[in-house]
């Protein structure tokens, strides 16, 4: 185990002293960030790549971004916890990182080695927040929500905080504003003070028909999907519903490591974990006789969206008198009720109503508002299809810049790759292919076989098949280049790696 992170203490079931209601214990407040969807509803935009939590889809900030800053200026009587903890995918960790950094935030970076759904990663948060002996008070939240009212937002958790410290597992309900097939539902209970209510049931996502229903009783809330819980009532609801869930995170964390900025649960325990979500690993499992908590609702009337569709997306949105909203090189001229989205190129909508379109340098989806939750069903017919379009997009981004895939043919493509200060790539060679390097902008170090030489704008080098080469920049400005290739086979994959400063494993990431 890591010297950094002592082995989790885990309340036992049963361990009513950690628990027992009565005056409200003052406990610091660990915000925990799960950023680890993949968002396909929101294709084109989001991508198993780069997905919504990293993308600002309505705002100047990403949403993981807007996340993060929502906490700031809550406290509720509690000490805060500097240092968010955020799970995340492997995959993300560096973006997730740099956009950590932008936000000026801190936080501590846990990478799940496979994805578990949201309970085994809650599991790891709440094992990690409890690594120095103290409980906490986890404020958890999805990385992909629109929340415009913090105020708000802060008065809910408030209230929410106070009942998780006697021991409650808390969850932010939203009093519906219309029947939407898009959200999870929650069955009310008695009524408690300060507008809380029992939880009774959790229900998933109904048909139109039974939503209406729910909407008009008035006994249905909107699950959120934003928790408020003490580690060491988790740690024992978890134990007690679903004990596989528990046995391997606690181990995983117990066998992990700190490596950088990044902690690593131990791969082997994690992969045996199940995978499942809060809603079912625990919170529909509270009225059994073996749970050693009750859940309880508070309501949330913020403005809150989980932003899981292009049509919350557009009801999100500012809009102008006939209903449309847009971001990017956008024109309506009699259009109604559409939402666009350009990442680049010019889109006129003439005469649409209840559309979505959404531009991006390799891909254009065109929905009808009605039918914006089947876009998850065209990504998973383009993933059979091995489309690329499914997973990446054309500019990809790594630890050192990005690169963009600005031309290809049968035995050529040509990159715009941008190198940030300080940064290199990895110390590689290519089986099968040839690259040209043009320095447009900044200066370049670029490392060829036993040469070693640097290059400013409008110089330019060549690297044969199977020669080691490195490009980096040691200037202060974004080191900018064409990337010229040639060969028989130009995949990603084509990458033997001999040595990399983020600790990548050799593979398709350059």
């Amino acid at each position: 185990m890591s010297k950094n992170v002592r082995e989790p203490v885990a309340a036992q079931p049963g361990d009513t002293a950690a628990v027992a209601p009565g005056a409200p214990v003052r406990l610091r407040i660990a915000p925990v960030v799960l950023a680890g969807g993949a968002g396909t509803r929101l294709w084109p935009l989001s991508r198993e790549h780069f997905p919504k939590q990293l993308i600002d889809l309505v705002g100047k900030d990403s949403l993981l971004q807007s996340t993060l800053l929502r906490m700031q200026g809550f406290s509720a009587g509690h000490e805060i916890e500097p240092s968010a903890i955020i799970v995340c995918g492997d995959e993300h960790r560096f973006i997730t990182s740099e956009q950590l950094q932008a936000s000026g935030m801190q936080g501590r970076l846990v990478v799940e080695p496979v994805r578990r759904n949201t309970a085994p990663a809650l599991t790891l948060a709440a094992s990690l927040a409890l690594a120095d002996g103290q409980d906490a008070i986890l404020v958890v939240m999805p990385a992909d929500h629109a929340i415009p009212d913090t105020c708000a937002f802060h008065q809910a958790l408030s209230i929410a905080a106070a009942h998780a410290s006697e021991g409650a597992i808390v969850t932010l309900g939203v009093p519906p504003t219309r029947p939407d097939t898009g959200y999870g539902y929650i069955k009310l209970g008695e009524m408690l003070p300060d507008g809380v209510r029992r939880m009774e049931r959790f229900v998933e996502k109904p048909a139109i028909e039974l939503a209406a229903q729910y909407v008009a009783s008035g006994n249905y809330w909107w699950n959120s999907g934003i928790f408020v819980v003490r580690a060491t009532v988790w740690m024992q609801a978890i134990e007690a519903l679903h004990p596989a869930i528990h046995e391997m995170c606690v181990a995983s964390v117990a066998e992990g490591k700190q490596e950088g900025q990044f902690f690593r649960p131990a791969s082997r325990q994690f992969f045996l974990s199940p995978s499942d979500s809060i809603d079912y690993a625990v919170m529909e499992r509270l009225d059994n006789p073996a749970s050693p908590c009750r859940g309880v609702v508070v309501p949330l009337e913020a403005g809150w969206s989980d932003l899981g569709s292009w049509d919350a997306v557009w009801d999100a949105m500012d809009k102008d008198a006939e209903g449309n909203a847009g971001r990017g090189r956008v024109v309506f001229e009699g259009a109604h009720s559409s939402y666009v989205h350009s990442d680049g190129r010019l889109v006129a909508c003439v005469g649409t109503s209840n559309i979505v379109v959404v531009e991006t340098a390799d891909a254009v989806l065109v929905v009808d508002r009605s039918h914006v939750q089947d876009v998850k069903d065209v990504v998973a017919r383009m993933k059979i299809l091995h489309a690329p379009e499914a997973d990446t997009h054309r500019k990809v981004r790594r630890p050192w810049g990005f690169y963009d895939s600005i031309e290809h043919g049968d035995r050529f493509q040509v990159k715009r790759i941008v190198v940030q200060p300080g940064a290199r790539l990895s110390l590689q060679l290519h089986h099968h292919r040839a690259e040209h390097w043009v320095v447009v902008s900044g200066t370049a170090m670029v490392t060829r076989g036993e040469e070693q030489f640097l290059l400013s704008e409008n110089q330019s080098t060549f690297i044969p098949l199977g020669v080691l080469h490195r490009l980096e920049n040691p200037g202060k400005l974004p080191l900018e280049i064409i990337e010229i290739q040639s060969g028989g086979y130009l995949g990603e994959d084509d990458i033997v790696r001999v040595d990399d400063t983020y600790g990548r494993c050799p593979g398709p990431q350059t």
